[in-house]
């Protein structure tokens, strides 16, 4: 008998798996949201963490508690899809559980955002429409003294994690690679036309800006309003809406051209209702899986989903894909054809 054939099978299986390219692993996706266990109202923030090690916050908002946030961890790319209090974050979280489901406590996170807060402390990579992120930047400069400059790239691709905050600022249609140093392959993120606004709270402005546009109830835009598509280095593709109503650009853009087959919907009532949303998903984008978010509501209780709740009435008409509910602190992981593979 020959002892020494199952052994090298052994190794050269050992060995393959060792050196398996990132395309083989799995995208984590954490939702941050302000009662663990739960699907709530305020709930926006998400962590999208790459097999290369690349970690990306999504929409801070106010379901975090700050910068010393302990679910945050490492933060290499902050995205912001427009600039309602909600999601850049004029409040943050009293605390952990603070307030009900349905409303959570904050506290005011005026002047600067959490966006700005967790920006300037991670020292991360601001990505977002360019209106946007010379905003952000000047309000991180506000936090630590020092201009936010742009991020250097090399070879095409920006390196994480950075030694101080930067902008990567783009347009609509524009797109960054990040990358950590010792990864091969980079995180390719787009930014994506949004059916929405982008009007900054007064609070966030300064004087004597904010007084003046108090006088006539308005604000001022800072930019389009934009969803995200990013590129995993396993092969999944993630189509962040933003806030927006349906458009055709979920078809031509977003399905045909860059084939997301992962989407996380912002499910806000004053932009799509359940048959709205459920024929972006059945019919435009056409992903392998969904996952609902910025419900605007209490949609758990206990952890299970409300029967009469909006978030409910959505999911009874999604066909022929599965619907994963954000879950505050429940990371979902993602294989490179969309289709969830743990905690689902």
């Amino acid at each position: 008998m020959n002892n020494k054939q199952p052994f090298h099978a052994a190794y050269l299986f050992a060995l393959a798996v060792a050196c398996a390219p990132t395309w083989a692993q799995h995208v984590k996706v954490t939702p941050l949201g302000s009662h663990a266990g739960e699907l709530c109202a305020m709930d926006r923030a998400t962590i999208f963490e790459d097999p290369s090690g690349v970690r990306i916050l999504y929409d801070a908002g106010r379901s975090v508690t700050g910068a010393e946030d302990p679910r945050l961890g490492n933060v290499h790319v902050v995205l912001l899809t427009h600039a309602h209090g909600d999601h850049i974050g004029d409040g943050k979280l009293a605390s952990q559980g603070a307030g009900s489901c349905e409303k959570p406590q904050t506290v005011t996170a005026v002047p600067n955002s959490t966006t700005a807060e967790i920006a300037a402390a991670k020292n991360a990579v601001i990505m977002m429409v360019a209106e946007m992120g010379v905003f952000v930047g000047k309000k991180v400069e506000n936090i630590r003294g020092k201009p936010t400059g742009a991020c250097a790239s090399s070879g095409g691709a920006i390196s994480v994690p950075q030694a101080m905050p930067c902008l990567a600022n783009a347009h609509l249609g524009g797109s960054h690679i990040v990358k950590t140093g010792e990864s091969a392959r980079g995180v390719e993120i787009t930014i994506i036309f949004a059916s929405h606004a982008n009007n900054v709270p007064r609070s966030l402005l300064t004087e004597p800006h904010s007084t003046h546009l108090a006088a006539d109830n308005v604000s001022i835009a800072l930019g389009p309003p934009t969803g995200y598509v990013i590129k995993f280095t396993n092969g999944l593709v993630a189509y962040l809406t933003g806030d927006t109503g349906i458009h055709t650009e979920m078809k031509s853009v977003v399905h045909d051209f860059h084939k997301a087959n992962l989407m996380m919907i912002n499910f806000g009532s004053s932009a799509v209702d359940a048959q709205a949303a459920a024929h972006a998903a059945n019919e435009l984008v056409r992903p392998a899986s969904v996952i609902i978010s910025h419900v605007n509501e209490g949609a758990t209780a206990g952890g299970k989903l409300k029967p009469t709740s909006r978030t409910a009435a959505f999911i009874k008409l999604v066909k022929n894909r599965p619907v994963h509910l954000a879950i505050s602190g429940r990371t979902l992981e993602f294989d490179g054809s969309g289709r969830c593979v743990a905690r689902c």
